[in-house]
């Protein structure tokens, strides 16, 4: 017997605390002005996404002790952005990363909280934590934390949050005109939390938001981050984006869900995805290839190559072959706040790859850069990338996708005009809103 044809997951990305996002495109706008954040809104609620979502960073990061320019640099702070785009959209989601290293619950619970009632219910926290004391140098908690501890953190945080939300009822307030009396009870929201990382009470001062709680994304990949989130999360962003690498992700945290009393539609696999049209396969292709070099430039690839090396690659030309030289190992890395230095487990191996890479395909370093770091893209006219999407969909490697442009503000607008409406001839794709909160859109349920 077939199962039930399953319905696609879009979001947008706000691109930028990354090094793919083509700022000098002639497309291309601000990074910070609010009419960059409402365009993008808007064109993914015409195209009725389930969400848009800021990540965050919360250091500029440095290269050789200088900001890394390459990157865009700079933005807004979440909560301002996300409430900002509440009064400009209607059913969108608004999903915002906070981290856990460097908050604290009460203030966090208030923030989202508020967001999720100026919103009507819209509100996404995807709570992310941080590894390492370059960027804790901004607080006045460092990174002090082990792994093991950060997650231990982020989950007492995580459910310290929840206390702070269910605290509130929801049936407190009576506003009673007539007789004058306002609050049914003398002291909701009061709660008491202590344990070795919180000890707070008090009373929560914002009533019961319309989700209950703000949708919990989760976005870490190792043991742990998946625990956490078969846990914990609503949604999981995954960095698993091609489809046997895909497959094998969802099915391994779907099947964790059961020894924590959950079902497999209670966590959303969501990988991040970029995506290129053309008005044929092979016009996309070449569009790619054009825009992958201009991610990549010369500088930009020495600066790649330098986080693995780490060592000073100035003097090498990028469209020469990759350096002979070995990389220095050790975790004084030239490259401070950058999470993707910790991906390179073997720097000698990583390095010989490379190597082997260049030298098979004839490759210049540039060209082995924009080979290894391309993150898997959707590219090809509409109609392949629609088909391409509801396979991914339909055979267990997600439940849909982030979409990440590479330009702001206008990335967006012809993925909506010209993928969306195919997605919906298919039936696998909303052609109106039928909730108007982000857990409807996703298909949770309000919590307990």
């Amino acid at each position: 017997m077939s199962r039930p044809t399953k319905q696609i997951h879009l979001a947008a990305h706000f691109p930028g605390v990354n090094n793919t996002t083509v700022w000098s495109d002639p497309a291309a706008g601000s990074q910070i002005e609010f009419s960059s954040f409402a365009h993008l809104a808007r064109a993914a609620e015409r195209a009725k996404f389930d969400f848009f979502f800021l990540a965050e960073g919360l250091r500029l990061r440095e290269q050789n002790g200088r900001i890394h320019d390459l990157d865009v640099v700079g933005r807004p702070d979440t909560f301002t952005v996300l409430a900002a785009l509440a009064a400009v959209t209607e059913r969108l989601g608004l999903a915002g990363t906070i981290n856990s290293t460097f908050n604290e619950p009460y203030e966090v619970a208030r923030q989202f909280a508020s967001l999720d009632h100026l919103s009507a219910g819209r509100a996404a926290w995807n709570v992310v934590t941080s590894w390492d004391a370059f960027t804790g140098e901004n607080f006045r908690r460092g990174g002090y934390l082990a792994e093991q501890d950060r997650y231990e953190r982020a989950r007492r945080f995580l459910h310290t949050a929840w206390e702070l939300f269910d605290s509130w009822r929801g049936d407190e307030i009576v506003a009673d005109k007539d007789t004058g009396q306002f609050l049914g009870e003398p002291r909701p929201g009061a709660f008491a939390h202590h344990d070795s990382f919180f000890d707070i009470s008090g009373q929560f001062n914002v009533p019961r938001s319309p989700q209950g709680r703000p949708v919990i994304f989760q976005a870490g990949d190792s043991d742990a981050g998946r625990e956490f989130a078969a846990s914990s999360a609503d949604a999981i962003f995954s960095r698993h984006s091609t489809f046997e690498d895909g497959q094998a992700f969802y099915a391994d945290i779907k099947g964790r869900l059961a020894k924590f009393g959950r079902r497999p539609d209670q966590l959303v696999v969501l990988p991040a995805a970029t995506f290129v049209l053309g008005d044929t396969d092979a016009e996309a292709r070449e569009r790619a290839e054009v825009i992958r070099h201009q991610q990549v430039s010369g500088a930009t690839a020495i600066l790649f190559a330098e986080q693995l090396w780490n060592r000073d690659l100035s003097a090498y030309d990028p469209d020469g072959p990759v350096p002979e030289v070995d990389p220095l190992p050790g975790e004084n890395t030239i490259s401070k706040g950058r999470a993707s230095v910790r991906m390179f487990d073997d720097r000698l191996a990583t390095a010989r790859r490379w190597r082997e890479l260049g030298e098979a395909k004839k490759l210049s370093l540039r060209e082995v850069v924009i080979e290894v770091t391309g993150r898997q893209s959707f590219i090809g006219s509409a109609a392949t990338v629609a088909e391409t999407i509801n396979r991914f969909v339909q055979e267990d490697a997600s439940d849909g996708f982030i979409l990440v442009p590479h330009i702001v503000p206008g990335g967006l607008d012809e993925f909506a005009d010209q993928v969306v409406p195919l997605l919906q001839e298919r039936g696998v794709f909303r052609a109106e809103y039928t909730g108007t909160t982000l857990r409807e859109h996703l298909g949770l349920e309000l919590p307990g």
